[in-house]
């Protein structure tokens, strides 16, 4: 059986819940499960993410938490991203680190801000995941040659060569 979460969080987790028009009743707190359905109902309230914040930040799971903020990152402006990843206890903190990153880098490409040269370089060292979705956020027909002929998988580059013939 689970145990209660610190008294601190606990209140943070019910008024959460008040938030986003859940009751304490509704969910142990205790279980993992319910805190994240909780977590990920106030992901899409902006009024909810300060309280969501809050949570994180005393949440004793740290892998529950780090999938939080792994999911937050892609709805909070570029400039909010380090603090949301600063919350992570250090042993879970490097995938969100690294999203934080890549999400950085798409908006770059969504802008027109990375050249093709500099994907060339860069290229190696992005994830499976940003190299994918790279893809979707760019037009540019010089940066997806170079996702069609360096990207990690027979997909990523099957994508950026289909993307290619289509825009």
């Amino acid at each position: 059986m689970a145990a209660d979460p610190p008294p601190v969080l606990g209140e943070v987790l019910r008024q959460l819940a008040r938030v986003v028009g859940r009751y304490e009743d509704d969910a142990s707190f205790a279980d993992g499960h319910d805190r994240w359905a909780l977590y990920r109902a106030a992901m899409d309230s902006p009024a909810a993410l300060p309280l969501l914040f809050d949570a994180v930040s005393l949440e004793p799971d740290g892998p529950l938490a780090s999938g939080v903020v792994g999911e937050v990152l892609e709805r909070v402006p570029g400039d909010e991203r380090e603090r949301w990843v600063g919350i992570l206890p250090p042993a879970v903190r490097s995938f969100s680190a690294r999203r934080a990153r890549d999400l950085g880098v798409l908006e770059s490409l969504r802008q027109g801000a990375v050249s093709a040269e500099a994907v060339d370089g860069l290229i190696d060292d992005w994830s499976d995941w940003l190299q994918g979705r790279a893809v979707d956020v760019t037009a540019d027909q010089d940066v997806l040659r170079v996702v069609s002929r360096k990207g990690r998988t027979k997909r990523i580059r099957r994508t950026a060569l289909d993307a290619l013939r289509h825009r």
